[in-house]
Formats: structure tokens, sequence, C-alpha cells
């Protein structure tokens, strides 16, 4: 099981930027795909952006041009680049780890952005 912990979150304003940070126990060469979720109050767990072993990415329509998903497998970290952040921006951001068969999760972090 590979372990995932999530930071780099915090409060901004609207239009400001932060970069999130997701340190994985083992190698994420042989993850299948690596992505981040997010979740707001009262509202579903929702894809963000994901980045494949073979660097390839998909992004969520309400962020793309915004965020940027990034992948450093020296350092076993991806990253979320988030620009021109919105109030509905706001919600807890999640780490995932995608095998074939299996998923894990980190703890999240919060991004707040204040209007």
């Amino acid at each position: 099981q590979v372990q995932l912990v999530e930071s780099g979150g915090g409060l901004v304003q609207a239009g400001g930027s932060l970069r999130l940070s997701c340190a994985a126990s083992r190698s994420i060469s042989s993850i299948n795909a690596m992505g981040w979720y997010r979740q707001a109050p009262g509202k579903q767990r929702e894809l963000v952006a994901t980045i494949t072993s073979g660097s390839s990415t998909n992004y969520a329509d309400s962020v793309k041009g915004r965020f940027g998903i990034s992948r450093d497998n020296a350092k076993n970290t991806v990253y979320l680049q988030m620009n021109s952040l919105k109030p509905e921006d706001t919600a807890v951001y999640y780490c995932n780890a995608k095998y074939i068969v299996s998923q894990y999760w980190g703890q999240g972090t919060q991004v707040t952005v204040s209007s």
C-alpha cells in the first residue's frame, strides 16, 4: 500500500495561486495514474486532474487553463499548480494513486479562496 501526504493548501484571495504537493511513499513510476480530487461542503468528491505514468493529463472543464498537474518521479511527488483561483475552488483537495484494481487516498489539504 502506498501512503500519500498532501501539503500546500491555505487561504488565498480570488485571483491568487497555490501549489499543492503530494508525496508518495513509493515510486510513482509504477502507478498507473496519479490524480487530484476535491470535495466542497455538501458536494460529492470530484476529479480535478490526473496524470498517467506516461505523463498524459486530463482536467475537469472547470479548471482547464487555470490548473496544471505535473510529476517528479525522482522525488516521488505529484504537484497541482493552481492559478487564477476562484471562490468556487474552495474545497478539501485529495491526492489519489490508482492501480489496475485498487486505489489509495491521501488525508487531504484545505484550500480556501476568499472573494
